[in-house]
């Protein structure tokens, strides 16, 4: 693993790289204003001697730089009024901007976070299609749309890849793709030792029928995100770029706001799509985050 990191991103930047991976990150929380006003949130959170520090990115989000007790256990979000969530992990509904009259698929919904996200920000109205392929992860989604007050959600068990065959057209897709997980080192260190090469081969594959499948079931002028908590450019910009180089009447988009660091349009000798650099990585030791990546994508 480190001998890739220092091929793609250099000596200097690798060791900069592990020594953020050996911190874990900044507890965040999403405020659910569903159900709250975030300083109303705040206030109640503080005088049970919690510390909160609003995030820049997102109004009603906030580090959480003291934690006296366990956030999952407090009253405040067993009734749903935040969901605990990485800073980085929150912009890709927030990106998509999906409007109350849309139809949304959320292509790998479970757990949750994304998924409620996105039915905030809709204000509970429109139509929001949840897909999720493991019947395990199911409970967990269905209680987090529970807890956090979603209604405006149908939840399907079955494999995304395949959602061609459900006749849907979205407005707005979120793929937030399986990976790796080669972002969350710093919060899950085993991932250190159990990652291969093999892994990112068979990831890579499940990727690319993702995308091609979401890709599909876009309408004209729709939007589809694609996401993944790792930094490995196999699992982002080359997916991205072997899937859009077989299809036509697609483009990457310029995100409104940069938050991270462009994404890569060439790697070692490779040249890839030069619209790549609209799309934006996160690194632990650039952006006190998990390593992400993000893409957008628009049917012509």
């Amino acid at each position: 693993m480190i001998e890739r990191y220092i091929k793609f991103f250099g000596l200097e930047e690798t060791i900069n790289l592990l020594n953020a991976n050996e911190h874990p990150s900044i507890l965040s929380i999403r405020v659910n204003t569903l159900k709250i006003n975030p300083s109303d949130l705040k206030i109640r959170l503080e005088k049970k001697g919690f510390l909160l520090k609003k995030i820049d990115w997102i109004p009603y989000a906030f580090n959480v730089v003291k934690s006296p007790s366990n956030l999952g256990a407090l009253h405040e979000y067993l009734q749903g009024y935040f969901y605990i969530q990485n800073k980085v992990s929150m912009l890709p509904p927030i990106i998509l901007n999906p409007d109350s009259n849309d139809l949304i698929i959320d292509m790998c919904a479970a757990p949750g976070g994304k998924s409620t996200h996105l039915a905030q920000i809709m204000q509970n109205k429109g139509k929001l299609i949840l897909i999720e392929r493991n019947k395990n992860r199911i409970p967990a989604l269905e209680f987090n749309l529970r807890r956090m007050g979603i209604y405006n959600s149908i939840l399907i068990n079955d494999d995304a890849k395949e959602l061609k065959k459900l006749n849907l057209k979205g407005d707005k897709i979120l793929l937030d793709a399986p990976c790796t997980g080669e972002g969350l080192i710093r919060d899950d260190p085993e991932r250190k030792n159990n990652r291969t090469m093999d892994d990112i081969k068979k990831i890579t594959k499940i990727q690319e029928d993702l995308l091609s499948a979401g890709l599909v079931s876009l309408k004209n002028n729709g939007l589809l995100l694609y996401s993944t908590c790792s930094i490995a450019p196999e699992e982002n910009e080359y997916v991205i770029n072997n899937v859009l180089k077989r299809k036509s009447g697609f483009k990457i988009e310029k995100i409104h706001q940069q938050f991270g660091i462009p994404g890569y349009n060439q790697i070692l000798d490779d040249e890839l799509i030069n619209d790549l650099k609209y799309s934006q990585r996160f690194f632990p030791h650039i952006h006190d985050s998990i390593g992400f990546f993000i893409c957008l994508i628009k049917k012509n």
